[in-house]
């Protein structure tokens, strides 16, 4: 009698042990698309992804070895590349790997999925912070440019940078922490990845407290991106109609330009993310948008600093010159 005894409470706590298990285990519903399509749907992100790392850490390589680009703006540009490289491998690894199993075989532990939907919460954030303290800097640069040298000293560029990080950090444990509380009832991802809304779907509690948060995180992350930036390029461009020095200006406005268009692109991924999240029937499109955001947008931003900052373009040009006349000789 004692040992079925004890064989009725090793079989509980095994069975136990299995629903936790199985409730930890959720499964991610990847991109649909047929047998013969995956291995060049894998291939081509893979290049993208490949692609990106590699223009963004030699970039940053690029930035430390140069002393004539230790200034403030190309430091600042090192959280850019830093976040990106973040962001991106914080999803594409995962994505390529479902690229290659079967829709049944596509799980990840539920502490995975928090992690991974921090680190894309996190890269979304600071995205947007980091290209508001760049701003700030353009803006001291040619509004101010008698004090630019005492203003954005190497202390300023530390605080600033990790005030845009720190900012990003806190509003993105607040929102996931509101949704890590949740209870779960439910066990599929209906997205590519994790983010804060594939997590609290998870849950048959009330999620009003997540939605009403969910909301003032991105009205104040994406109001004050846009308000300050919006207002930094119109003084910068008031100064420059009203500026005599064409040479000047026009070195201004092209850096301006460099970070307004990877700032208009972002903005316009995420819109229309945001917009394709109403329509439950475009929920493919969505997934594609969301993982060309992901993949693509590091990569054309890699492309667009290093091509069209004359600095940065030509220190690329005169290292691949002398590695040529280096094989020569």
């Amino acid at each position: 009698m004692f040992l079925w005894h004890v064989f009725l409470i090793s079989d509980f706590y095994t069975d136990m042990e299995n629903q936790t298990l199985s409730e930890d285990i959720l499964l991610l519903e990847g991109l649909k698309v047929s047998s013969q399509s995956s291995i060049p749907t894998f291939i081509l992100l893979l290049l993208i992804y490949t692609f990106g790392m590699v223009s963004h850490i030699s970039l940053l390589i690029l930035i430390f070895r140069s002393s004539s680009l230790h200034q403030p703006m190309y430091l600042l540009l090192c959280n850019m590349s830093i976040n990106d490289v973040f962001g991106a491998t914080a999803v594409i690894p995962h994505v390529l790997r479902d690229l290659l199993l079967s829709d049944s075989e596509r799980y990840i532990h539920y502490m995975d999925c928090v992690v991974q939907a921090f680190c894309v919460h996190l890269y979304a954030s600071a995205s947007h912070t980091v290209l508001m303290i760049m701003a700030f800097d353009r803006y001291v640069a040619i509004c101010d440019p008698l004090r630019y040298a005492t203003i954005m000293t190497n202390r300023m560029v530390v605080k600033l940078s990790v005030a845009a990080w720190t900012v990003a950090l806190v509003m993105v444990v607040i929102l996931l922490g509101l949704s890590v509380r949740l209870s779960r009832c439910r066990s599929v991802i209906f997205n590519l990845f994790c983010d804060n809304a594939s997590l609290f779907k998870l849950s048959c509690e009330s999620v009003l407290i997540n939605n009403i948060y969910g909301l003032t995180y991105t009205v104040v992350l994406l109001g004050s991106s846009i308000c300050s930036i919006t207002l930094t390029y119109l003084r910068i461009a008031a100064v420059c109609l009203r500026g005599k020095n064409k040479a000047l200006n026009s070195k201004a406005l092209q850096t301006c330009a460099t970070h307004l268009a990877v700032y208009l692109i972002l903005l316009l991924s995420g819109f229309i993310i945001v917009i394709l999240h109403r329509f439950p029937q475009l929920s493919d499109h969505r997934k594609v948008a969301s993982v060309l955001c992901e993949v693509a947008l590091p990569a054309l931003n890699a492309v667009i600093y290093g091509l069209q900052i004359k600095e940065i373009k030509q220190r690329i040009i005169a290292l691949f010159f002398n590695s040529k006349v280096a094989q020569m000789t």
